[in-house]
């Protein structure tokens, strides 16, 4: 008789929802960290100099504060506050003031000119129902709970980005849309770049994408003390190389990489399904910069200082090429850089009077590459005087990122690609994408449905695979 009904491999957002959600249902769990810290894409540290705090993966969390699990748990009373900007993201352009994503759908199209009310057009219907939209769309496919918002959203968004970017002729919307579509981290000519830029452009509308307070670190505390409120089990510090290292249990999850699940799991899976892991494609990676800054960065738009979240990036052409020349294996001269500015809002961040910045661009998979001097030129653009406002930097190189955390495979820090073919088919096309074909063998980490970011909904699907399981005594 196995000791527990199931143990989670890692502690990312995914691996301690898909644990809370089985405790919940009355089930022992357990999870094993192999690093000392909780976390994996959600830890914080003073990377830079003592004082600082820096968001060592995510920093920004629309989809945190607006997933349907993370919102059903009592996360304020164990130690999560969310700080929100007055604007989610300022997009700095050469001539004229920078473009605001406002929760005012009106006051975003304001700064439109001629393609104000086509942007309204766009926006205004999938604002209906924003919960269940969210719902529909954090699910893994099958019928959705509501599919005629479903529609109305995937007759918009299901194209590329260059697609959907023709309805605007004005460059300020067309930048706006580029900065959210970079998201995708795809090229803008694939299909479906315009779903994911979209999707964030309602978060926007729906929230102003916040921070949590103290650091990203405290999204995992938090689900961490909900869970062992619940009586569940985290252990740090036990690395799980092979099945020989695994406790006994009903059900193992993976919250890690289909190549990991390969590594570790395959004597006990058939050689078929290996093979279709070890085929799942990671896409590109990042190389991320930390800054310890003596002042608040100078953009020529102070509005800039509004936003959590700047795209540095240009216009929608200097985007689309940027993210399209890393996809061919390119560094991009100029890349589209994603900025945010945690301590504007939260002062726990630094020392009084400093600041601290966070910003990454996307690079070839495994590059080594510096790429601190284009970052950084990319903001003195928009900010002249930024060098002077640095104290000190921490660069971490997309190889830099995979031996940090094994599931960045190459760098690529949202589970892999979301293209067409592995949107819903990630990692390997099931009818339920959770399960191996070892009853006892699941995954649940970012690799799967819905994909990337910080929201647990991943590890929460997950878990429902592994109830029903148990309830069914199937394992």
């Amino acid at each position: 008789m196995a000791d527990l009904d199931a143990v989670v491999i890692g502690s990312g957002p995914n691996g301690l929802s898909a644990a809370i959600a089985i405790a919940q249902s009355g089930y022992s769990v357990l999870v094993l960290e192999g690093y000392e810290t909780i976390g994996g894409g959600t830890r914080s540290a003073e990377v830079t100099l003592p004082g600082f705090v820096h968001d060592v993966c995510s920093a920004v969390h629309p989809m945190g504060a607006l997933s349907p699990f993370f919102r059903s748990l009592p996360l304020e009373d164990h130690g999560l506050r969310w700080i929100h900007p007055t604007a989610s993201v300022a997009h700095p352009l050469d001539d004229g003031p920078a473009v605001l994503l406002h929760q005012s759908v009106s006051d975003t199209a304001k700064q439109f000119g001629g393609d104000a009310d086509t942007y309204r057009r766009l926006i205004e219907p999938l604002l209906n129902s924003p919960d269940t939209l969210f719902a529909d769309a954090m699910a893994p496919l099958g019928i959705p709970q509501h599919p005629l918002q479903m529609l109305q959203f995937g007759w918009r968004g299901m194209r590329s980005a260059d697609s959907l970017a023709r309805r605007f002729q004005d460059t300020r919307a067309r930048a706006l849309f580029a900065g959210c579509a970079s998201h995708s981290i795809l090229p803008f000519d694939c299909i479906p770049s315009a779903a994911i830029g979209l999707m964030f452009l309602v978060t926007g509308h729906v929230i102003d994408w916040p921070v949590a307070a103290g650091g990203s670190q405290m999204i995992a505390n938090a689900l961490a003390s909900v869970l062992i409120s619940l009586g569940g089990r985290i252990e740090a510090q036990r690395t799980i190389r092979s099945v020989n290292d695994l406790p006994p249990a009903r059900a193992w999850l993976f919250d890690t990489s289909p190549r990991q699940l390969a590594a570790i799991a395959e004597p006990i899976l058939p050689a078929n399904y290996v093979r279709k892991l070890q085929r799942f494609r990671y896409g590109p990676g990042v190389f991320k910069l930390d800054w310890a800054l003596d002042r608040s960065i100078p953009w020529r738009d102070p509005n800039c200082l509004t936003a959590s979240t700047v795209h540095v990036g240009g216009t929608y052409e200097e985007i689309a090429a940027a993210e399209s020349a890393v996809w061919r294996g390119q560094h991009a001269e100029h890349p589209m850089v994603l900025l945010c500015q945690q301590s504007e809002f939260d002062h726990t961040r630094a020392p009084s009077g400093k600041h601290t910045g966070w910003a990454y661009c996307h690079v070839p998979s495994g590059s080594i590459l510096d790429q601190t001097e284009v970052i950084e030129r990319q903001i003195e653009r928009f900010a002249p005087g930024f060098r002077d406002c640095i104290i000190a930097r921490h660069r971490t190189t997309s190889l830099d990122f995979e031996r940090y955390n094994p599931n960045y495979i190459g760098g690529a820090i949202a589970g892999g690609v979301a293209d067409i073919y592995q949107l819903f088919t990630r990692p390997v096309a099931r009818l339920n994408p959770y399960t191996t074909p070892n009853p006892h063998v699941y995954i649940c980490s970012a690799s799967t449905p819905p994909g990337g970011g910080v929201h647990g909904m991943c590890g929460y699907h997950a878990a429902q695979a592994v109830i029903h399981a148990i309830r069914r005594q199937k394992i």
